[in-house]
């Protein structure tokens, strides 16, 4: 359905749409993650790790925050927020000794803003 829709649109027109209602985002580890439309605002599910470094929530069209559900390793939603710097300030540190004891093999810094986004399964050396 989504092919016919986007036929009936002009090259321009199906721009526009793209930059307003983005299908995926770049996220600060390099890959794109996929955004769902079926809620309000758009939900952008994307592991923890790849959030680091990251020190704002993505937004979409004219400045629409997503609505992030930051993932455990295993996929499992750890916090849904829409205010990524206040996690990182107030609830990552909670976040972190629980997902330490969980996934030991895990990268889970003590400063995320400044360490590398990725999803290494191993922990950094200097750790």
């Amino acid at each position: 359905m989504q092919d016919i829709l986007l036929a009936r649109l002009s090259w321009e027109q199906q721009q526009a749409l793209n930059n307003l209602a983005p299908v995926s985002i770049k996220l600060p580890a390099g890959s794109n993650a996929r955004l769902d439309y079926s809620q309000s605002p758009p939900v952008l599910a994307v592991r923890l790790q790849e959030m680091f470094g990251c020190t704002t929530t993505p937004t979409i069209g004219r400045g629409t925050a997503v609505m992030l559900h930051l993932l455990s390793p295993a996929r499992r939603p750890l916090q849904v927020t829409q205010d990524l710097e206040s996690f990182w300030q107030n609830s990552y540190r909670e976040v972190q000794k629980d997902m330490k004891g969980r996934y030991p093999k895990h990268y889970w810094p003590d400063n995320p803003l400044e360490a590398d986004p990725g999803h290494s399964l191993k922990k950094r050396r200097s750790d």
